[in-house]
């Protein structure tokens, strides 16, 4: 299992790029947001 720094680097890491403007296809959007969510979601089970 990956540690919580590095989990946190890679969330940082997405959103980053989900705000930049080279991520303009919708598709690829998506896709990250649905793995940002999932990195969140294994986060908030770490710290329950």
């Amino acid at each position: 299992m990956r540690d919580e720094e590095e989990i946190r680097e890679q969330y940082e890491f997405l959103v980053e790029e989900l705000e930049s403007e080279e991520m303009s296809h919708e598709g690829i959007r998506e896709m990250f947001t649905y793995y940002r969510r999932a990195l969140g979601w294994a986060l908030e089970e770490e710290h329950m």
